[in-house]
């Protein structure tokens, strides 16, 4: 009579372990671009709801509400490392105290992904107490998750009247 024996045979195992490893080759890339997908859309998202909050901000204070990447009290220019909302009262583009009034940061969104792009036309934008903007003119706001020309590239549109809305082109950060 024949011993039954449970298990695999090592033949067994190496075909299955090769066989996932196919697999895993075949279907890790597609699972990169759908992770930056998912990381552009939440990204532009934030930053979206930053603009109309800077918006709604300015006109509930009445004050001018500047948003920018802030170096230590003035705008910088990379955007990939954050930025703040802030009011923006005196020197614009500047945290500063004027006539007594100090500016105040009302939030600051942290750095992106270090392998992100961030492409805007302005260094600085900002909006009036009525809440119309004061940089004269559209200017579009890009972010490119992994590579300047990625196809999950989103976008943002924001007008001279301080409208903002997604741009529903292709995008890239180049």
């Amino acid at each position: 009579m024949k011993k039954i024996q449970s298990g695999f045979t090592l033949i067994e195992l190496m075909v299955t372990i090769t066989v996932a490893a196919i697999l895993l080759a075949i279907g890790v890339p597609s699972l990169t671009s759908l992770y930056e997908g998912i990381r552009a859309r939440s990204v532009i998202s934030t930053i979206e709801s930053s603009f109309v909050f800077a918006r709604s901000q300015a006109v509930s204070y009445g004050s001018r509400v500047s948003i920018c990447p802030m170096t230590t009290t003035s705008c910088g220019s990379d955007w990939t490392k954050g930025f703040s909302v802030f009011i923006d009262n005196g020197t614009l583009g500047s945290m500063d105290t004027t006539n007594g009034i100090a500016d105040v940061v009302l939030r600051k969104v942290d750095a992106f992904n270090s392998n992100d792009f961030i492409k805007s036309d302005l260094s600085r934008y900002s909006f009036n107490p009525d809440g119309m903007g004061t940089n004269g003119g559209s200017s579009v706001f890009r972010y490119c998750p992994g590579k300047v020309t990625s196809s999950s590239s989103e976008a943002l549109n924001i007008n001279s009247s301080g409208r903002i809305s997604k741009v529903t082109t292709t995008v890239a950060c180049s």
